[in-house]
């Protein structure tokens, strides 16, 4: 069930000093990688924790198979659906943990937008940083996988939205991982301040076939009043592993709307964490999964209400084939002082066959006694009387799952704030079917 508790031979105290040495960075961020480490040597001495793991297989995975990419990969910008599509206001591209290709609007840019590598926004903007980077969302004592992080983070997206900018046109960030072995450590911060609005759709893909290893971390982070729209789209290989940490806090009447969906990796599992902070705060949070083979998707969230007057809605959909394994546990915890609480929570699942398995586990932590709190579960199969009708009416079999399983899909597909990110997801669906 645990990882084994020695440290993987390419990051031990030896190949982390020699990575510090490598980096040019505020000695801010120096120090605080240096913590990190010293938790991640004490949480890599302990068995992971029992209720958020336990129902992970984590055999097959090992660590020292995998390490950090000495430097930038010369490969050409990955071409993906959803870039063919759709006009950016920005594109920042990651191939193996290093830029390799990065562009912002200069209207954006004038207005004091920042949006580029996180390596050389940290260094060109160092004071801005220092209070934001894994201070307030994710932070390294979170466990294992965020200390992990935390002290051997390379490369990712950073996006600040000045107060009272509105961003029109979507943001474009891509996580691409180009060799077997490769150990990807990227970390996303995007920050919409007061009254700002953006929109980021961010994808992770696979350009080989061998196994990668993704540990990384999501923080975003909405003013008063503003409104975030944040699309990640996971499709590493069938191979590669996937641990990440990611947090969303709310301010006042802000708004998040969050939209994952889990198509690859052979073992993921994420930390997802929602904080509404500020009175009249809303979170709309929306899971697509679809596990094949012998996948292993799990999805740990908490949506936490710490003001008066705020509301949650969490809905994950997922559908299962194969021998393929698919978890999600979900919390919704209220604050005393969070009265008139509106929370909800969901997770429906379809079974294509026999073998796969389903564990979704929701629940509620309420301090406050002035609350609306609802949460729920279900599992089923498809209805073969339904296929059965589809192909009365000159309809293949596969076209007819096809149907069904994109009609089990269409109430989170309806809360998706992108055309293109439909449409890619229709299309993994039908790869998934195998449809071409």
């Amino acid at each position: 069930m645990t990882v084994a508790p020695a440290l993987p031979a390419s990051f031990t105290e030896e190949v982390f000093e020699k990575f510090l040495a490598s980096r040019d960075e505020p000695a801010w961020l120096t120090e605080r990688r240096r913590e990190a480490f010293a938790l991640y040597e004490r949480f890599a001495a302990e068995p992971l924790d029992p209720e958020e793991f336990r129902r992970l297989e984590l055999r097959t995975f090992h660590p020292e198979g995998f390490g950090l990419s000495a430097a930038a990969t010369k490969a050409t910008p990955l071409a993906t659906r959803l870039g063919e599509s759709t006009e950016f206001a920005g594109r920042v591209t990651h191939v193996d943990g290093h830029v390799s290709d990065s562009r912002l609007a200069d209207e954006l840019r004038s207005k004091g937008v920042i949006f580029g590598d996180l390596d050389n926004v940290v260094r060109d903007h160092a004071d801005r940083l220092e209070s934001l980077l894994m201070t307030e969302a994710v932070k390294p004592e979170d466990g294992r996988f965020a200390a992990w992080h935390a002290a051997f983070w390379t490369g990712g997206t950073a996006l600040i939205v000045p107060s009272g900018v509105s961003i029109e046109a979507p943001l474009h960030s891509l996580i691409a991982i180009t060799g077997g072995g490769v150990a990807d450590l990227s970390h996303t911060l995007v920050v919409v301040e007061d009254g700002a609005s953006a929109t980021l759709l961010e994808e992770t893909a696979s350009t080989v076939a061998e196994a990668g290893l993704h540990i990384g971390a999501v923080e975003l982070l909405v003013g008063s009043g503003a409104d975030l729209r944040y699309v990640q789209l996971q499709n590493w290989n069938a191979n590669s592993f996937h641990f990440a940490h990611q947090c969303g806090r709310v301010g006042r009447d802000g708004r998040l709307q969050w939209v994952v969906g889990g198509l690859g990796a052979r073992t993921a599992h994420i930390h997802q964490d929602i904080h509404l902070d500020g009175r009249g705060a809303e979170a709309v949070v929306s899971g697509a999964t679809f596990t094949t083979k012998r996948q292993q998707l799990s999805y740990y969230t908490e949506q936490t209400h710490n003001a008066a007057d705020c509301r949650s809605d969490l809905l994950y959909k997922t559908v299962l084939r194969d021998r393929s394994k698919a978890v999600w546990r979900g919390m919704i915890k209220v604050e005393e002082e969070a009265q008139r609480t509106d929370g909800y929570q969901r997770c429906d699942s379809l079974m294509l066959s026999d073998n796969a398995r389903s564990d979704s586990i929701p629940g509620l932590e309420i301090e406050a006694d002035d609350v609306r709190c609802t949460h729920g579960a279900t599992t089923g199969r498809v209805d073969e009387e339904q296929i059965f009708y589809a192909m009365a009416r000159g309809v293949g079999r596969q076209e007819a799952m096809h149907m069904i399983v994109g009609g089990f899909f269409q109430q989170v597909f309806d809360r998706v704030p992108s055309e293109p990110v439909r449409d890619v997801l229709d299309h993994a669906v039908r790869a998934k079917l195998g449809i071409g």
